[in-house]
């Protein structure tokens, strides 16, 4: 699939999962840079929940990306690589300064 751009909000089928992996059909926040998704048949990209967070950030982030379903977070500690195969139709697009945050947040879980 062709045309996954970094920073969209897509539906993705996350299983199979274990343990406390987010599962199922759910939105997900590309991370990777849009050649890498053209290129190499996978996307980086985290988890979404429509569930209030009691984490704040760096785990989670509150979205405000218009025209989602539902009000969402980012769970920033839910990154994954997966196949464009798993990829499915844009919801939308959030702001380069909540991508920025979220890729803020990730650094500080993994101490870069």
């Amino acid at each position: 699939m062709a045309g996954i751009l970094r920073g969209e909000i897509r539906w993705a089928d996350l299983n199979p999962s274990r343990g406390k992996e987010q599962a199922g059909q759910r939105p997900v926040l590309i991370l990777s840079h849009d050649v890498f998704n053209d290129r190499s048949g996978t996307v980086i990209a985290v988890a979404l929940t429509s569930q209030p967070q009691r984490a704040a950030f760096p785990l989670t982030l509150a979205l405000t990306a218009p025209r989602l379903p539902k009000p969402s977070w980012v769970k920033i500690s839910q990154i994954r690589t997966l196949s464009v195969e798993r990829i499915g139709r844009r919801l939308g697009k959030v702001s380069p300064e909540e991508l920025d945050q979220v890729l803020e947040g990730l650094n500080e879980i993994i101490g870069a």
